[in-house]
This record gives C-alpha cells, structure tokens and sequence, in this order.
C-alpha cells in the first residue's frame, strides 16, 4: 500500500492494519510507524493479526484512559457536591467514564466520515472491555483503600487513590488492550476508520 495514495481524512474498505499503519506513519514518530522495533512493523507476535506493539497497547489504553478519567472526575465532583452517597456517586462516576470513553472514539470516527449507526457500533466495539476493565481495577482501589471512598474533594487521600487507580488501571489494561489490537479487536477497530 503506498501510503501517498490514502487520504487520512476518509474511511475506505482497507484491512486493519492498512488503515492502522497510515493513521500512526506521522512525522513525530521516528520508527517505522511507531509500533516498535522488530523487523515486521511492530506486529510482530503470533495470532492471526499479527500482535501489537507495547507502544501501539499504551496509546490505545491513554486514549481509553482520558476518557475514562475526565468521566470518573465528573462523576465524583457532581456526587460530591451533591452530598449524594457512595454507591450513587461511584454508579454516576462509572456512567460517566463509559460516556466520555466512548465520546472520544465516536468524535474520531465521525470525523472520518462514518455515520452516527456506524461510529457507535465503532466506538462499542472499541472501548467497552478496556473501559469495563480500567473502572474494575480503579473503583475497586477506591473502594479497598481504607477512608478513601469517604474521603471528600479536598482531601490528598482522595486525589492520591483516584490518581493511583488510574495507574494501576493502565498497568493491568495496556496488556489486555495489546492482546486485543494484535487479534484485530478493540482499538484496532476505530483505527480501521480514522
């Protein structure tokens, strides 16, 4: 594929990993396309897709992450202020990340020209395991942290779980995220369309 000939800014009938290795060949990337160091353009690894770069697993999993992060946030503002109690504002806290995850990826993908039916069913596909998975591990830190699920917006103990969460949340996703992309799941379906 000569990578001239594609035009970034519009979805078209490639594989994956056609579309996967124009959308990442920027000119910040010094490598290749910046999935890694092996011969093969970083997919290397078995499976029928090829495998994923860590590299590739770890912006995939931020991307996921800063949704998931500014959702969490909102969530535990609002329910804080609202002097609402655990379960709802952790309930209010988990929705909200799932919305902003997915909002990220079906803000791409509408961008590239896919209708609103088909950017959902994108960004579903996308982003629903490493979300569920970065919310399992980061409210359940919160919620084994002793003092952390009570501890108000003004307290260290409450930013240093949350943040805490969050990393621990990278740690275990980024692995489940480079299983999925090298099998031609998860992320690697919204890069197929932008």
């Amino acid at each position: 594929m000569k990578d001239s000939a594609h035009d970034a800014g519009t979805a078209h009938a490639h594989t994956a990993h056609e579309v996967h290795a124009v959308h990442h060949s920027h000119p910040d990337q010094s490598q290749g396309h910046g999935h890694g160091q092996s011969g093969d353009g970083g997919r290397g690894g078995p499976g029928p897709h090829g495998g994923a770069s860590w590299g590739t697993a770890v912006k995939a999993t931020l991307h996921c992450l800063t949704g998931c992060a500014v959702g969490e946030i909102v969530g535990m503002v609002i329910g804080t202020a609202l002097t609402w109690g655990n379960v709802p504002t952790m309930v209010l806290a988990i929705a909200l990340s799932f919305l902003f995850g997915y909002s990220f990826t079906l803000f791409a993908v509408r961008r590239a020209g896919l209708d609103l039916r088909s950017a959902v069913q994108v960004a579903l596909a996308a982003d629903t395991v490493s979300i569920a998975v970065m919310e399992l591990v980061d409210n359940g830190i919160i919620a084994l942290v002793p003092g952390a699920m009570d501890a108000h917006l003004d307290d260290g103990l409450f930013w240093t779980t949350l943040l805490g969460g969050f990393a621990v949340a990278l740690l275990i996703t980024t692995p489940v995220n480079k299983w999925m992309i090298g099998r031609g799941k998860g992320h690697a379906v919204a890069h197929a369309h932008h």
